[in-house]
């Protein structure tokens, strides 16, 4: 019925999704935007550099003094960063000694990699990724009187350190790297700002610490019951992993996360989950779709300003209704009283649009969507 054009951008093109990582931001971010989204970058955290950290001279060090009988090793940069580190003290040697001597557990492939170039082999590694299966494996061996140091990925694992303590087990936290709060906060209170205002279409979550960090910062601004508003129904929440996705559960917060716990396959459930969360309309013989600072015009990308945007979901909320100009007005970002500034902004909308019949002016009433009487898709969901 309607002729689609194929289009020439990506399928994120449209929507804007804001990044909080630190390590490996740029990655993720060309990935997003190759894809055709806008990307807001605002790092929740900054690792503390490896070489600068007392804690991990301490923890290498009792690792040399005392050798542990396993060491379970979680992230690649981690353990690598960790070698790294102790040879940069002069212990890098000695250290390898000692691991040769243990029996390591990789948490998966990548870790794998990194224990394999120092070297080193691994005992064991679970196909699932999971520190919930290397847990089972390690309580079901028994680890009443071992001890047992385990490598940290930028937060405590307490669930998993308290299981082994539980169970009789001596263990030693290697906090190879550790996360502080961002020294610039700007870019953490924009991207909260464009969330709550709903800006954002999407966030994404590469590591606990960063969605802890980005609730801390909402909670101190008093912003936290908006954030957890917009993340529940306008801003999807996507983490790689469900280690990542934790602090938002104890919020009550939904996630949808990758099978594989990657940077690909995060980008690619974006690209499977954002379209369709778009409210398609038939209008005036048009296929509208009806994305975050987009508009899909029978598939050609038409981008708005942000006023603009306002006036069309106000409008999409109850296709083929008149909106009032004074409803539309309070839609209108910091338009104060003026009806004016909404003709204005239809003006301009109509404009970005390229096809002006799509919304009609009901003279001293208001405007509307020309929805197409013919449809047989009800449109009662927003």
């Amino acid at each position: 019925m309607y002729e689609v054009q194929r289009p020439d951008h990506g399928p994120l093109a449209g929507f804007t999704v804001g990044v909080t990582a630190a390590r490996r931001a740029d990655e993720l971010g060309a990935l997003l935007q190759r894809r055709g989204a806008a990307v807001l970058h605002a790092p929740a955290l900054r690792i503390v550099p490896l070489a600068d950290d007392s804690e991990l001279l301490a923890a290498t060090k009792q690792v040399i003094d005392q050798t542990p009988d396993i060491v379970v090793a979680t992230t690649a940069i981690g353990f690598r960063g960790w070698i790294e580190a102790a040879d940069g003290w002069g212990l890098g040697e000695t250290l390898l000694d000692r691991l040769r001597e243990v029996e390591i557990l990789a948490r998966g492939p990548k870790v794998k990699g990194s224990i394999r170039a120092a070297g080193l082999n691994e005992e064991w590694s679970p196909s699932s990724e999971s520190m919930a299966e290397v847990l089972d494996r390690l309580l079901e061996e028994g680890v009443d009187g071992r001890r047992i140091a385990v490598q940290l990925h930028g937060e405590p694992l307490p669930g998993f350190v308290e299981s082994l303590r539980a169970a009789g087990a001596e263990v030693l936290g290697v906090p190879v790297y550790r996360w502080m709060p961002p020294e610039d906060i700007g870019p953490v209170d924009r991207l909260l700002d464009a969330a709550v205002s709903r800006g954002l279409d999407a966030v994404t979550f590469t590591s606990a610490p960063a969605a802890a960090s980005l609730l801390s910062r909402a909670e101190d601004r008093r912003l936290l019951p908006e954030l957890l508003a917009a993340l529940n129904h306008d801003v999807l929440p996507a983490c790689v992993g469900p280690v990542t996705a934790l602090p938002l559960q104890a919020q009550g917060i939904d996630t949808v996360q990758p099978e594989r716990f990657r940077l690909g396959p995060l980008v690619q459930l974006l690209c499977q989950e954002m379209p369709g969360r778009a409210r398609s309309l038939p209008i005036a013989g048009h296929r509208v779709e009806i994305r975050g600072h987009a508009v899909l015009v029978d598939g050609d990308l038409k981008p708005v300003p942000p006023a603009g945007m306002s006036l069309m979901r106000a409008l999409s909320r109850r296709p083929g209704w008149v909106v009032a100009r004074s409803e539309l007005l309070r839609a209108l970002p910091g338009a104060g009283r003026d009806e004016h500034a909404v003709e204005t902004a239809m003006a301009r909308l109509r404009t970005a649009l390229g096809a002006p019949k799509l919304i009609q002016t009901v003279v001293k009433r208001g405007y509307r969507l020309a929805l197409d009487p013919s449809a047989d898709t009800k449109y009662g969901d927003a």
